[in-house]
């Protein structure tokens, strides 16, 4: 997988390409932990993410509670793929997907 970060003042984007799974997941979480301080608008763009596991959802929802206490996280493009895993699992209705 691919992380692409694209931090101005305190809004971060973050473009997903590949696969979020138990191996990319780990990747993930420590460049979130190495950038959020100070952000208050987060932004994931999923137009080439592939594949989300129950790994990738777990470091989406660590994030959110983490956002909600600094600021808003959006997730961008997810995929019909992507969004059928936030429908069935109920992360649709717990995150921020537009």
């Amino acid at each position: 997988m691919e992380i692409g970060i694209d931090k101005k003042e305190n809004v971060l984007k973050v473009k997903l390409n590949g696969r979020l799974d138990t191996v990319t997941s780990p990747q993930l979480e420590e460049k979130l932990k190495e950038e959020l301080a100070g952000i208050v608008s987060l932004q994931f763009d999923f137009t080439e993410l592939e594949y989300i596991s129950s790994a990738g959802l777990r470091v989406l929802l660590a994030t959110s509670k983490r956002m909600k206490k600094q600021g808003k996280m959006e997730i961008h493009h997810a995929n019909e793929e992507v969004m059928e895993v936030f429908t069935i699992t109920g992360f649709a209705d717990i995150l921020t997907i537009v």
